[in-house]
């Protein structure tokens, strides 16, 4: 196997762990929010704008700190 082999190889990895991954939170994250809301309200969320937003950018900020990883600097 050659080195460009390689450096694909962990690439495509990478890209299905974290799909996985984030496959597998958010169906968590939809799930705790439906059973929340159901037991709640005993329907529907009703999620606002603003909540939308915060959540947004707090989504944001976490994937901000994520790519920082890979920089190398500490």
């Amino acid at each position: 196997m050659n080195q460009e082999n390689l450096d694909t190889n962990w690439k495509t990895k990478l890209l299905l762990i974290g799909a996985a991954s984030g496959a597998l939170l958010g169906i968590g994250t939809a799930y705790l929010l439906a059973r929340s809301a159901e037991n709640n309200q005993g329907g529907p969320p009703e999620i606002s704008t603003k909540d939308l937003l915060s959540t947004g950018i707090a989504i944001i900020g976490v994937i901000r700190g994520i790519a920082s990883l890979g920089d190398g600097s500490k």
